[in-house]
Formats: C-alpha cells, sequence, structure tokens
C-alpha cells in the first residue's frame, strides 16, 4: 500500500480485510479460557443542546473501531469463544440516504435487530461489555476490565495497515508544518496560524484534525492546551504550535515551538536546545524492552541539568528529579501512546495501576509495534510560580526572583512520533524541521 499524489490516500481493501480478521484472531486468543460473552459497541451520536436534530460529529469508540474499521453509528460486534464473532449492524434507511447519501451496500453486517436473539441464545453466561455499552444492557465490569487489559495489549502494537494511515497522517500534518513556517510573522494571530494549518493538512490528504489544534504564543506557549485565539504574535516572542491531521481514525501528533519571524532571543535559544536535548535523550531509550518512567527519567534529567546550567535551578539534576522541583518547569509525562486517536489504548498494564499524581500516562516496557509521542517541554507557568506549598518545599532548589523575572517568557515544547522496532525507533514525523 503506498500514498499517491499530495491530498489523495489510497490502500488495498484486500489488505485491510486481512489485519482485521488478524485483529480479532489475536484478541479472541487474548482471551482464551473464558466462557465470556462480549459486546463491543460502537456508540450513538450525541445531540447538540439546543440545536433541534443536530449532533456532534459521530465518532465511533476505538475499540469498535479497530476490530471493525467502522465509524458507523449503532453497530455491535459481539463475541462468543465457542462461535467467534458477529458484526450487527443498523441498516441504512431511506431518510438516511435522503439526508446523508449513506450508500446501503457499504454497509457490511448483520441486522442489529437479531442482536436480541442472539443474546438470549447465551443467557445465564458471564457479559463484558466494552467500546461504547449498548444501551439497556448490564455487564460486569470487573470482567470487562480484565478483558481490557488484553485488548490493548493487542491494540498497542501496530500493524502495517495501521503504520500506513498514521505515515500518511505524519505527511499531511507535515505539509501543514512547512506551509504555517514562513506565516510565523509579527501581526498573525494565532487563530490565522490555526486556520492555514488545518486548510494545509486537508489540502495534503488528512481527513481532518487528529485532535483540537493549539497555538499559544509568548505568554500563552505556557498553557498546556491552549485554544488559539485573536492575540497577534509579536517580534521576540516563540509559537508553540501542538496539532496533527487524522487519516482513517489514525492520528500524528506533533509540537514545534518557532521563533516570531524566524529567529529566537538567546534565551529561548537556551531553552529550546534544553528541551531538544532532552528529546534527543528520550528518543535514544526508545528501544525494545525499556521501561517507559525510565524514558521520562531520563528526560527530565537532562531538563533539570539544563536548567542548573542557566541558574534557575539548584543541586544536583538526580536530586531535583526525585523530589519533583523539576515539575515546576516540566508538570507533564514525556508522551503517550498515539494512533487510533491521540490517546490510544489507555489504560494501564493489569498490575501497575496507580493513582499517583503527576505520574506519566503510560508505564510499560516498550515493545516492538508501539508507538509513542516523545514531547519534553519547559515553561514559565505563573500559577505553579505562586503556589505557596510549593514555594515552601522548593525554597532551595529555585531561584525564586528569576523565575518570577521571566514570567510572560511563554514555554518550549517539541513532540515527534516514534515506532518502535527491533532495529530501534523510526521517528515518523522526522520530516518536520524543529527549528
Amino acid at each position: 500500500m503506498a500514498a499517491t499524489a499530495a491530498g489523495s490516500f489510497v490502500e488495498d481493501p484486500a489488505t485491510v480485510a486481512v489485519a482485521l480478521e488478524r485483529r480479532r484472531v489475536d484478541v479472541a486468543a487474548a482471551w482464551a479460557g473464558r466462557d465470556a460473552v462480549v459486546l463491543v459497541g460502537a456508540g450513538d451520536p450525541i445531540p447538540l443542546p439546543g440545536r433541534g436534530d443536530l449532533t456532534y460529529p459521530f465518532l465511533a469508540d476505538t475499540e469498535y473501531l479497530y476490530l471493525t474499521d467502522s465509524n458507523r453509528p449503532g453497530g455491535v460486534l459481539a463475541f462468543d469463544p465457542a462461535d467467534g464473532w458477529r458484526h450487527f449492524v443498523v441498516p441504512v434507511t431511506t431518510e438516511e440516504v435522503l439526508w446523508t447519501g449513506a450508500d446501503p451496500a457499504a454497509v457490511q453486517g448483520e441486522d442489529l435487530a437479531g442482536l436480541e436473539l442472539w443474546l438470549q441464545a447465551r443467557a445465564g453466561r458471564p457479559l463484558a461489555l466494552l467500546g461504547a455499552p449498548p444501551a439497556g444492557l448490564t455487564g460486569d465490569p470487573a470482567l470487562a476490565r480484565e478483558l481490557r487489559y488484553d485488548l490493548n495489549d493487542v491494540r498497542r502494537r501496530k500493524d502495517e495497515v495501521e503504520l500506513h494511515r498514521m505515515r500518511a497522517a505524519a505527511a499531511a500534518t507535515a505539509a501543514g508544518y512547512a506551509a504555517i513556517v514562513p506565516e510565523l510573522r509579527a501581526g498573525a494571530t494565532e487563530r490565522e496560524v490555526r486556520i492555514e494549518l488545518e486548510r494545509a493538512f486537508q489540502l495534503a490528504g488528512g481527513d481532518a484534525v487528529g485532535y483540537e489544534t493549539i497555538v499559544g504564543a509568548g505568554a500563552d506557549a505556557a498553557v498546556l492546551h491552549f485554544p488559539p485565539g485573536p492575540r497577534r504574535l509579536a517580534d521576540g516572542e516563540v509559537v508553540l504550535i501542538d496539532a496533527g491531521a487524522q487519516v482513517r481514525g489514525y492520528v500524528s501528533d506533533v509540537t514545534r515551538t518557532y521563533p516570531v519571524g524566524g529567529t529566537f532571543t538567546p534565551e529561548h535559544a537556551a531553552w529550546h536546545a534544553i528541551v531538544h536535548a532532552a528529546q534527543r535523550r528520550a528518543i535514544e531509550l526508545c528501544t525494545v524492552g525499556t521501561e517507559w518512567l525510565d524514558v521520562h527519567r531520563a528526560a527530565g534529567l537532562v531538563l533539570a541539568a539544563g536548567l542548573v546550567d542557566l541558574g534557575l535551578l539548584r543541586g544536583q539534576p538526580e536530586d531535583l528529579v526525585d523530589s519533583g522541583a523539576v515539575r515546576l518547569f516540566f508538570p507533564h509525562g514525556i508522551g503517550h501512546l498515539v494512533g487510533l486517536g491521540v490517546r490510544d489504548a489507555v489504560g494501564p498494564l493489569r498490575g501497575r495501576e496507580s493513582d499517583v499524581p503527576g505520574r506519566p500516562r503510560i508505564d510499560l516496557p516498550l515493545e516492538a509495534g508501539h508507538v509513542v509521542t516523545v514531547e519534553p517541554g519547559l515553561y514559565i507557568v505563573p500559577a505553579l510560580l505562586a503556589d505557596a506549598e510549593r514555594r515552601e518545599r522548593y525554597r532551595d532548589a529555585v531561584d525564586w526572583e528569576r523565575a518570577e523575572g521571566m514570567v510572560g517568557f511563554g514555554g518550549i515544547r517539541i513532540e515527534d512520533n516514534l515506532h518502535i522496532t527491533p532495529e530501534g525507533p523510526e521517528n515518523l514525523t522526522a520530516a518536520i524541521p524543529v527549528v
């Protein structure tokens, strides 16, 4: 399978069908030994409050989408270990053809009305509801949790169909960043940057954005998920852009921090160099068998050492990481799984559940086939600097006067998507310049 000219995306339906069958075989094998009936629901459209019959754009639950490759609402994929998988779908109505142009021949599966009889024939057996649970049914939450551990384990290892879509999303994302960099000049607004970026994504073959685009200039760059507004870019500032295209549900998740007008101030350049060094170190560790928490810690050590060199932190990097002092300036994890959605196969490994505040989003050893983001960052966040408890805890570790003098500086983040292979990490988004 290969992408063709810019703005197009092609794949072989037969190859997709083979991949879907392999996924179901792998999931069934992971669930072996349990006499459980499983329903994986697509979900239903959500009405827009107060707007008549309008709904939010429909996105099928990713567990259902992974196993069916169908983004149609109302569907239920059923599984019985004794006789395999059955796909129940909502038939296309005449009204749907009228209003949306839906193609009845494109909807593959049995009429949803047959699900009730299918369930009746299995009455009394344990039932697990995954995906978006079908209305009116009650399953065993503990059983569903156990099955989801196994489903996520399969989902985390990307197959070639998934990687093909992710590479296409990365190519569309690269085209968007290439188009927008010349526009990052004084006077442009954050919202204008978003509009041009998203336009370029779709012209280059993206179906949509993978998540809400983040564009923050100046002080706004210190807000981790800043929604772009009317603020105008100014010389001497940086603009942080976190955005990615989506292709067939698969997402590219990229952050770059660029100088307005093309040249960093010396201070921004120094911070950018530290963040980039932390990212390079984290990427080096993205190898099969490496624990993700070790990747996170390694990046934190580089960031802490850099801030010590700049005089903002005091002490040994190991102590600054262990005490949490570096989190004043690096307040998030090093990354997360990405693929079918910007948070892919979310949830802990069996036995690694944790509610520790500030813990990274994932805690697992990397395996071949995983795709992760690597996104270190440094920020001046006034709310963190003003917090009395933090100021007392880290009173000797931080040059507070210098930190307060940097309010308005913003932040720096660099993010790429890494495919883990036995030969080392493949950077799917390496075509997007860091500076």
